[in-house]
């Protein structure tokens, strides 16, 4: 199956044996002949990925699609884009992720927040997100995979904040340095196998602190947890 999407921004060609991306991707879809690179994915792909995730019995569709996503990762740094793992919203006009390691709590306090703001508060992506980085700014984008409950949608907005996560027995935010964090936000980007875009990553990610704010916050999954960072970080 063959089909063009554009992601961030980018136009790709997608050719795959099943149908797997194609489903996950369906908002994505565009029109037209004309993109910026392709992603073809053959069985080869499909076992290789499957040596990524020893025990699971995922369908060869499924991980396929994981490979379609790799693939694609693995090329936005030639149009200054890159994967994040985290949970993007956008409230009031501030666009901010949530980052962490899995479990500790980043699409709870996701939650909490558009619990607490209602419609103000709408989720770009729950899991995988892209950033885009432009010469005046951050931008955060969906992407096709958006967690396990599929939060998220085909939208975009500025990149303003990105929180680090710690858990605790109570909640506390501060304001930290690009350095202070950047070792968090290496932890949750995608690292190209290529050097050539790993470098090209890694100068996106020092670009960052040209326009994004970082944040630390310690917290507990009480909802005051969420007023606290939202009090700090709100526009």
């Amino acid at each position: 199956m063959t089909a063009a999407y554009q992601i961030a921004g980018v136009k790709i060609r997608v050719s795959t044996i099943h149908d797997g991306f194609h489903v996950f991707a369906g908002d994505y879809r565009i029109d037209g002949s004309a993109w910026d690179f392709e992603a073809i994915t053959g069985q080869g792909d499909i076992d290789s990925e499957r040596t990524k995730s020893p025990g699971e019995s995922f369908p060869d569709s499924y991980i396929e699609a994981l490979a379609v996503f790799r693939k694609i990762s693995e090329r936005m740094p030639e149009y200054d884009a890159f994967l994040f793992h985290g949970s993007a919203i956008s409230a009031d006009g501030l666009g901010c992720v949530f980052a962490a390691p899995s479990g500790t709590g980043k699409s709870t306090h996701a939650a909490m927040w558009r619990e607490m703001l209602g419609g103000r508060a709408v989720m770009v992506n729950d899991d995988k997100p892209m950033i885009r980085i432009w010469t005046d700014g951050a931008e955060i984008f969906g992407s096709p995979f958006s967690g396990k409950h599929n939060l998220g949608g085909n939208i975009h907005v500025p990149l303003r904040a990105i929180c680090i996560l710690r858990r605790g027995a109570t909640n506390h935010i501060e304001r930290v340095s690009h350095s202070e964090a950047y070792p968090d936000i290496l932890r949750q980007t995608y690292r190209p196998a290529s050097p050539l875009m790993l470098a090209k990553t890694l100068t996106l990610l020092d670009r960052l602190k040209d326009s994004v704010s970082f944040y630390r916050l310690t917290c507990n999954m009480n909802p005051d947890a969420a007023k606290v960072s939202w009090e700090a970080m709100r526009p």
